[in-house]
């Protein structure tokens, strides 16, 4: 079973925030997207995996290593791209690759110089080898930070919040190098960005208060909500009212400064309301709120 399975985790910290409760999950082979507000548990749930922290309670599995009895079998095949990955010295691109290759174990320089190049023309800093990682911008350290995870060619990457703060472009470039990283590799992807994961990933979750509210693919989960999507113009005034007889999934301002809300409803609200396509964004609203005011996810 070449799967990560992760089964019934929890981890209670010391200030007795629960940020894991018993929660289960099983990725396969591809882009899978880990999508949920800040303080979800998204961030613990990646540390747990990649053996940096240890959960109170539950097991975790990857291609038949245990992992929470084994890290190091794991550390073997894991590329681990944090939220915040540290400060680089003044030192270029290809010969802080050549360093970290070698605490990677990889002894011979000819087969350093091979993997680094590779790495390089993947992640588009071939051209930018001989320049400094701490002048890189931000979007290119980002990349370079995949660059060093793919030293060791690992079957498991896990990145954590890696486009918050990057420019569109800068953004796209990064979200690029992340579907060819995908192809051939488990990737578990966090987010809080729901656009990185429709444009991304082929599996996803919902998850808040470390558990897991919603587990499907992104296609699948907007089509759940066809013909359930409404919306109208109205003032700040009657959101209120609004609020009160459906479930308001968001609320934007048009450019004539009205209030357009969005809502989920199986039937059209009142005779203001219109028919809207889903987006993911409706999925992730409607699951979330609607756990927040019924106890009960949608779907």
């Amino acid at each position: 079973m070449s799967n990560l399975i992760v089964k019934e985790l929890s981890k209670t910290y010391q200030n007795g925030v629960k940020a894991l409760n018993n929660l289960s999950l099983e990725i396969g082979t591809g882009m899978f997207g880990l999508l949920g507000p800040n303080g979800a548990g998204k961030s613990t749930l990646m540390r747990t995996i990649a053996t940096l922290q240890q959960p109170d309670s539950g097991c975790i599995s990857f291609q038949e290593i245990d992992v929470l009895t084994h890290p190091m079998e794991l550390r073997k095949i894991l590329g681990y791209l944090p939220q915040e990955f540290g400060v680089y010295p003044k030192v270029s691109a290809e010969k802080l690759l050549d360093y970290f290759a070698t605490l990677k174990g990889i002894a011979s320089a000819k087969q350093r110089a091979a993997i680094s190049q590779e790495v390089l023309e993947l992640t588009n800093l071939y051209d930018d080898r001989r320049k400094s990682v701490s002048d890189y911008s931000g979007g290119m350290k980002q990349r370079f930070g995949i660059a060093q995870l793919l030293l060791n060619r690992p079957k498991l990457i896990i990145v954590d919040e890696p486009t918050a703060g990057l420019d569109p472009a800068e953004r796209k470039r990064f979200l690029n190098v992340l579907r060819e990283v995908g192809t051939q590799n488990t990737v578990l992807f966090s987010t809080h960005i729901v656009d990185d994961v429709h444009e991304l990933c082929n599996d996803m979750a919902i998850v808040n208060h470390g558990q897991v509210l919603k587990k499907s693919t992104p296609e699948q989960a907007i089509n759940e909500l066809e013909g359930k999507i409404w919306a109208t113009k109205t003032s700040p005034d009657e959101l209120g009212s609004y609020k009160n007889k459906t479930l308001v999934l968001s609320s934007n301002f048009s450019s004539d400064n009205s209030l357009i809300i969005r809502v989920y409803s199986n039937t059209k609200p009142d005779r203001h309301f219109s028919a809207e396509s889903p987006t993911l964004e409706d999925v992730y609203f409607c699951v979330l709120q609607s756990k927040e005011h019924t106890g009960q996810s949608y779907a």
